[in-house]
């Protein structure tokens, strides 16, 4: 691993450095936000009251990786989830292991916040990622169903 690799949560100042690359993620999964969603992501990641956080994972002075987890209420614990809702890594960056720093990133400040679990998602097709995500956590064996309202 390069050490010149930091992975830091998400501060007011890297706005610049996080765009791209939550621009690059949507469109891995081929989506578009709205600026009103970024807008309204942007602002709970730099929030102290929110529950939602963040990391960019930088090499040098370019970041290029992004997390974010939200912890939420279980009725199946006294104490949080964490749920790890986005996963980016940039394209030339791939395979460099700065995917697993990410998730050990969230894991840690989960198990610092007094969650219990980690827990994500990723589609069929994400097969690159899911190598990864088979060798380090399990499959819950569960299958997500989605009712847009």
């Amino acid at each position: 691993m390069d050490s010149s690799l930091a992975i830091r949560r998400i501060g007011a100042g890297d706005r610049d450095a996080w765009l791209p690359l939550w621009r690059g993620y949507q469109a891995f999964y081929k989506v578009d936000l709205s600026d009103a969603v970024t807008e309204t992501t942007w602002r709970r990641l730099n929030d102290p009251a929110e529950p939602v956080d963040g990391a960019l994972a930088w090499r040098g002075t370019e970041a290029i990786g992004l997390v974010h987890h939200i912890r939420h209420r279980s009725a199946w614990t006294v104490g949080d989830y964490c749920y790890l809702q986005d996963l980016f890594v940039a394209d030339g960056a791939r395979g460099l292991g700065i995917g697993r720093r990410l998730i050990e990133h969230v894991c840690e400040a989960a198990k610092a916040a007094g969650c219990s679990r980690v827990h994500w998602l990723t589609h069929e097709t994400n097969t690159d990622a899911m190598q990864l995500y088979d060798r380090i956590a399990e499959k819950s064996g569960f299958v997500q169903y989605r009712k847009i309202l």
